[in-house]
């Protein structure tokens, strides 16, 4: 098995690292059952990609070992923010039948810590997404894995992450703090539901706390000042 060399550096300070862990006991606590989570948004710029490669990072700090899969096969960065310059083979090449499953996963200098990203960005993502090989590459990993994180793109823009959905044991829906609507969140919510009815529920991302202390029973408690993330109930 390959390694990536990167540096765990997405943006999060140490107040944010400690939310990050209380996201994990979160999760740890929904059952071992949810061991594939599928991670969404309502828009591009929520922040799932930060959080849920985060999640990910403080479930290997936990002692899980964890598989972050970059599902979004239409615009990743995830490559260019870590600073990798080369394009290793990924999701797509598997999806696709060029690569095995054990190629298209990389060591990471953390421990217990695993990658696959996107590999090349295909023309037919919905189509590739759909042709049976994702459930077969979620149940091989679920032998290997504690955990599989999988990013996908954001379900108010494109129907990705619904077809992941139904191929994962739950999902999590992570929205910016006043970018969108409360009818659009519900949608998304509806729709991954139907998808796969586990919705272990939200993260409230980028809330400024100097302006912002209270936001009542619909996301629950805050964590540290500035920029964070809560985990908050999904009703």
């Amino acid at each position: 098995m390959e390694k990536l060399d990167f540096e765990f550096d997405l943006g999060s300070n140490n107040r944010e690292r400690e939310v990050y862990r209380t996201l994990r006991t979160n999760i740890e606590f929904t059952g071992l059952d949810n061991q594939v989570i599928c991670v969404t948004s309502c828009t591009p710029d929520d922040g799932k990609t930060t959080v849920s490669f985060n999640l990910a990072t403080a479930l290997a700090e936990g002692g899980k070992t964890t598989l972050y899969v970059d599902a979004d096969l239409r615009k990743s960065v995830l490559m260019q923010r870590l600073s990798i310059k080369k394009n290793p083979k990924g999701l797509s090449h598997y999806l696709s039948s060029q690569a095995a499953l054990q190629n298209v996963i990389y060591m990471t200098k953390k421990q217990g810590f695993f990658v696959m990203p996107t590999g090349v960005f295909p023309s037919n993502p919905t189509e590739l997404l759909g042709n049976g090989r994702l459930d077969q590459m979620v149940e091989s990993a679920k032998k290997i894995f504690d955990y599989v994180i999988i990013d996908t793109p954001p379900l108010g823009n494109v129907i990705d992450a619904a077809v992941v959905a139904k191929s994962c044991d739950a999902t999590l829906l992570v929205i910016a703090s006043d970018v969108s609507s409360r009818t659009m969140v519900r949608g998304v919510v509806n729709q991954l539901k139907i998808s796969n009815p586990n919705f272990l529920g939200v993260v409230l991302n980028k809330v400024d706390m100097k302006s912002n202390g209270y936001y009542g029973k619909k996301y629950g408690g805050y964590y540290g000042k500035g920029y964070s993330s809560y985990y908050g109930a999904s009703e």
